[in-house]
């Protein structure tokens, strides 16, 4: 085909290479999408801008709200979740920091959401005083802190400081109520992670400590249950903590004490050794010399467990604590009970082998330390002396104090064993020894709440106790009778313990060493019984058939 000139110089001229971008290509319109983009991202991080700068305002209120509410203790932003504190490894329910039933005789509050929100509280007093303002307030091991009279602000405060590290512990009705004729709640403080209501003065004692001193560590000597708290609680909040103990201590006493994260130094033969060289290491070295003293933070923390009871028990008679040598846990609590109600008869228990809180009443003053037969068995009831603050504490706010005997100790401890299935020491019994005792008719019918508030009985000396207590309730007799060689006789007098239902125990027969006849023996049998009225009848049958035989007396 012939195309004419014309023809060619018509048609576009068409260049070789890539196309026209201006009229084909997509990105033509690139400029219009990064502009929507650019707009975009301005208003993106101008909405993260505001969005961050409203948060942290809300973020500061709230935080200058809750520090202005309430200073809550660091041991419970470490160890508290949303299903409530961490305590000795469980998962519990948060507790209310102070029951409203509690607070409406006395303050005022806002129940919200299962918890007391504390604003603007008051409680009613001479001075005025704001709750929040004594819960806040320093507490410093001066001269002060042990002159300072203890008032029911200073142990509400160490109840708001200790909750997340103390267990609390039931307080519950007891099968004992019906054979001795009145209502009887134990407070199990022995429920404790050391066995101990000590825990609680130690506690609030050891996060009063400066950071400082807190930094450099305590030291403690002596095996008690005040010096196994304080290993316990001031481990749990990373404070140094030394054990300066005798040569004579049990290892597994020692062992223990490890466990619970000290640094235990055995040193000198007494504890009057262990103690000087603890006072030395402690000037050496910066260490807190702690003894179990009754400044009024260790005497405020005590008294967190009277709080406890008046929640937990309502329309109570009577309340009775052990007393002993230490009685801050009696003082403490009875300031805390005569304030929530002052019509609560508050009773004192102690040994009638050293009854230095009666004798200290009766002259106005702290009595000297006395020798003391047994301590092995009463331990902390026979340690170290009260002071001044305790002893006023109790004069003002104690109704009454009562001795009670050993044996009383023995049979509470066995009552406690049977009905409760807990074993207790003598400072954990000593309270119910006095009702076992029968020394109060008056509270026939009441609301008595009874304190065991220690269960660190050694094995050695638990079944010392449970036999001797059980030999005191007669419920184990021992009989001498002497019988003749003849085939048979052996067994008709296990016939007639066998008619009469006593268990034998053990039985021993003596051929030597016999003044009698040649041919007779001597038997000595010991036997279980189920009461004393068991006991008396089979006496009767064994004299019935052996009239020359010897009953061995308690």
């Amino acid at each position: 085909m012939i195309l004419s000139g014309q023809g060619i110089m018509d048609r576009p001229r068409v260049l070789p290479g890539p196309r026209s971008l201006a009229l084909t290509s997509p990105g033509s319109f690139l400029p219009p999408y990064g502009a929507v983009v650019g707009v975009l991202l301005h208003l993106f991080v101008y909405f993260v801008a505001v969005f961050y700068s409203s948060a942290k305002k809300l973020f500061t209120k709230k935080h200058e709200s809750s520090v202005r509410k309430t200073d809550v203790p660091s041991y419970c932003e470490i160890h508290c979740c949303k299903d409530g504190p961490i305590r000795n490894g469980h998962i519990g329910q948060r507790p209310l920091s102070i029951n409203p039933e509690r607070l409406k005789d006395f303050g005022e509050e806002d129940y919200l959401n299962g918890g007391v929100n504390l604003w603007e509280m008051k409680i009613i007093s001479h001075n005025e005083e704001l709750l929040r303002d004594s819960a806040n307030r320093p507490e410093r091991l001066n001269q002060s802190t042990f002159n300072k009279f203890i008032s029911f602000e200073d142990i509400s405060a160490a109840a708001f400081k200790i909750q997340c590290g103390i267990q609390k512990t039931p307080c519950m009705y007891s099968r004992l109520s019906k054979q001795y004729g009145m209502d009887i709640y134990l407070k199990k403080e022995f429920l404790q992670y050391t066995g101990s209501v000590k825990e609680r003065g130690v506690l609030y004692l050891l996060l009063s400590l400066s950071q400082d001193q807190q930094r450099k560590g305590v030291i403690v000597t002596s095996d008690s249950n005040f010096s196994m708290a304080v290993a316990y609680h001031a481990s749990e909040h990373q404070i140094p903590v030394f054990v300066i103990m005798s040569t004579s201590i049990m290892p597994a006493r020692v062992k223990m004490y490890r466990d619970y994260g000290a640094m235990v130094i055995s040193y000198g033969s007494t504890a009057r050794d262990s103690q000087l060289h603890a006072k030395r290491l402690a000037q050496e070295n910066g260490y807190l010399y702690l003894e179990e003293v009754d400044s009024f933070v260790y005497l405020s923390g005590l008294g967190t467990m009277g709080l406890e009871i008046y929640e937990q028990v309502p329309k109570l008679d009577a309340v009775i604590f052990p007393a002993g040598t230490h009685c801050g846990l009696l003082a403490g609590s009875a300031a805390a009970l005569k304030h929530l109600n002052p019509h609560i008869s508050v009773i004192g228990v102690e040994s009638e082998s050293f009854p230095v809180l009666q004798q200290s009443l009766k002259v106005g003053h702290p009595v000297e330390k006395q020798v003391r037969s047994n301590q092995h068995f009463y331990r902390d009831v026979s340690g170290p002396c009260f002071g001044t603050n305790s002893l006023q504490l109790t004069g003002k706010f104690v109704d009454k104090v009562v001795t009670v005997r050993e044996e009383d100790i023995l049979i509470a401890m066995l009552r406690m064993l049977e009905y409760e299935r807990a074993t207790v020491d003598a400072e954990g019994a000593i309270g119910l020894a006095a009702v076992v005792a029968g020394k109060f008719p008056e509270l026939k019918g009441k609301r008595v709440a009874v304190a065991i508030c220690s269960g660190n009985l050694e094995l050695p000396l638990m079944k010392q106790c449970i036999d001797r207590a059980l030999t005191l309730d007669n419920r184990v007799c021992k009989f001498s009778t002497h019988i003749s060689d003849c085939p048979g006789d052996i067994s008709k007098l296990l016939e007639i313990l066998a008619r009469e239902e006593a268990r034998v125990l053990d039985i021993k027969q003596e051929h030597m060493y016999m003044t009698s006849d040649l041919f007779t023996s001597e038997v000595t049998c010991i036997a279980e019984t189920r009461d004393k009225m068991h006991s008396m009848q089979l006496k009767n049958a064994l004299l019935n058939r052996y009239p020359m035989m010897t009953w061995m007396e308690r």
